[in-house]
């Protein structure tokens, strides 16, 4: 996939996000994503929230690192919905890391979101 795909790719994943979860939008934030491929490529991707601001760059002053495999993001970012980003965090296909505040933060607003989408 170009990189010009892979960026669209990219902003239509947050857009998506930020439709299931519009208090998201509000949050000022650097991303790392990392989308990690068969050997040893890992492309890394800047994502400046919000936005979104997407480059392929290294975000040495990203605030929340996600990793997950380039497969499974594609299938994520086309057709994901917020509740299929929490399955695949909690079945360890998608990793979070970085500032534990800012990570609890988000993950707090994505379970609101989620009950609200409930009740």
């Amino acid at each position: 996939m170009a990189t010009g795909d892979t960026r669209a790719l990219i902003g239509q994943a947050v857009e998506r996000f930020y439709g299931e979860g519009p208090p998201l939008r509000q949050l000022k934030l650097v991303i790392r994503l990392e989308l990690r491929a068969r050997g040893d490529d890992a492309p890394v991707w800047r994502v400046d929230v919000p936005g979104p601001k997407v480059s392929k760059e290294a975000a040495a002053d990203a605030r929340v690192e996600v990793s997950l495999a380039r497969s499974h993001f594609n299938e994520l970012a086309k057709d994901g919905r917020l509740k299929d980003w929490v399955d695949a965090y909690t079945h360890g296909h998608v990793r979070v890391s970085g500032e534990p505040a800012v990570v609890k933060l988000v993950g707090n607003v994505i379970e609101r979101q989620l009950a609200r989408a409930r009740a």
